[in-house]
Formats: structure tokens, sequence, C-alpha cells
């Protein structure tokens, strides 16, 4: 039920937004906010605080309690078995992008660390020398095709997205091989255990940088548009590069130097810069780690 209300709530939310939404009348503020297509920015710093409280009243506490609770090693256990989990995800909007080699990779990568790996706890490919996983996902695919991001948004519970993003996270729902095998064998509660968790995984990930953003940003919701922008950005030319860097992973942002210059040059929010990011979650734009 869980994963069945994921598509509809993602439309719903793509719909509120537009539909709220409200260009600044002043003329200089109206032409900044076409410059970093945010067109829809009172609407969405609005809905960035109704997140942000979330986060803190919620989603942090719940993270840290697992951070604080449990080893590390169940954790990265954790954290390679849902990676484990997207890889035949990853190899097909790899093969829709015209990626054959990463494909095979991320193929290549699910067989290996499936067997020899434990069931998926241990990266047993990266091990053995092979491949390191990489991130693309239905919106990438769809830039890849040359469709146009659209306006950016921040989606209620969702976090920092556009409207071809948006969409393609709605597509999600059709185009998991894990969720589809689950649901096929009558195991629908299955995927949405692997929600729970890979949103837990993740909050967990980022505990320390959104801190770090926030602390060192003067207008933080700028520093996030800009670096889930930036890292869009470089997940796009990947996919379009072929994943040539797949076998050696992207360089990180540095948060803090990140943070502090994006909120001051709202208007270079678009300019390239590193890494990708991950799924279903407000923090989801920058990769500490795979």
């Amino acid at each position: 039920m869980l994963r069945r209300m994921v598509p509809l709530a993602a439309v719903v939310a793509m719909t509120l937004t537009a539909a709220c939404a409200q260009l600044p009348t002043d003329p200089e503020e109206r032409a900044e906010a076409e410059a970093v297509n945010d067109p829809l920015e009172p609407t969405n710093r609005v809905l960035y605080d109704v997140n942000m409280f979330l986060d803190d009243n919620v989603a942090a506490p719940v993270a840290e309690a697992y951070r604080d609770n449990f080893p590390e090693w169940f954790r990265t256990g954790v954290h390679n078995v849902l990676t484990n989990l997207e890889e035949p995800y990853v190899a097909g909007n790899d093969l829709l992008q015209g990626n054959v080699h990463a494909a095979a990779d991320a193929l290549g990568r699910f067989m290996i660390n499936s067997t020899f790996g434990a069931l998926g706890t241990r990266d047993a490919a990266v091990e053995s020398g092979g491949p390191k996983g990489h991130k693309t996902d239905i919106g990438i695919t769809l830039a890849v095709w040359g469709v146009e991001e659209g306006p950016y948004l921040m989606l209620p519970f969702f976090g920092p997205s556009n409207l071809r993003d948006g969409s393609g996270r709605v597509a999600d729902y059709w185009a998991d091989p894990a969720g589809v095998a689950f649901a096929a064998k009558g195991l629908g509660v299955l995927s949405s255990v692997q929600m729970g968790f890979d949103t837990l995984d993740n909050r967990t990930t980022y505990l320390d940088p959104l801190k770090e953003i926030r602390r060192t940003s003067i207008d933080e919701y700028a520093a996030i548009r800009s670096l889930y922008r930036q890292n869009r950005d470089a997940t796009i030319a990947a996919a379009r590069n072929g994943q040539s860097q797949a076998r050696e992973r992207p360089p990180e942002i540095a948060v803090p130097a990140a943070a502090k210059s994006a909120t001051g040059q709202a208007g270079a929010a678009g300019a390239a810069a590193p890494p990708p990011g991950v799924q279903p979650n407000a923090v989801e734009f920058i990769d500490p780690k795979n």
C-alpha cells in the first residue's frame, strides 16, 4: 500500500505546487527567480520550511537513533543490500540511455554481490577489483533523451526536484524491477520495507552534510537548490558520457565551500559541479558515499 501511495503523492505534490505558484511582482526579484529556474520560489520556500520542520522533528531524530544504536558494520550491510537491489533498475536506465557497457557493469555487480557478496551485504564486486556502483534514474534518462528539466520544485515530503525529475519519480513505481518481482511473488510488503529502509539509510548518510550546510549557509534554501541542480547536471553529464567515470567515483562536493558560494550567488545555481544524488529524500542532492 505504501508503495502505491508514493506515485500518487508525487503527482498531487507537483499539482499543488504548480497551482499555488506566484512569481514575484518586483521586476528584479522576478528576473532573479527566472534566472535560477525557480519561478515558484515563494511557494517552494514555504514547502521547504514544512519539510525542514518534519525533518527536524521526525526524520533526523530517527536517523540519529539508528546511527547511534546500530553498529557501523550492520548499517553498511543494510546500505549494500539496498544498493544491490537497485542495480537492475540502474542497468535498465543505462540501456535506455544507450550505455550498454554501464548496464553490463550494473548487472555484473548485481550477480556478483548477490552471490559472492552474501546476498548483497558486501560489495564483492569492488573487493575483487570490479567496477564501482553508479547512480542513474528515469529523470536522468529523460534528460538524455532531450526532455527539459522544467521549473525547480520543492516537493512536500520528497524535497528538491523539478518537473522532469518529479515525473520520473512517478514512473519509478512501475519501473523498479525489485518492486515488480516482490509484487509478482505476493511479497509487496517487502517493497514497502525496502522503501522504508532506503529512506532511513539516505537520511542517516546525510545527517552531518546537511547539518554543515545549514550551519554555514546564509540562505540554506538557495544552497540546497544550487547543490541539487549541480548534482543533477553532473549526473546527466556522466550519463551522456556513457558513464565513463563509473569505474572511478565522481569527486565529492566540498559541502562547506559549496554551501557558502551557493548562498551569495543565486544566479549561478545551474553551474556545473560534482556528484550525484540518491532518491526520495529531501537531501538527495549530495552523495557522501556509495
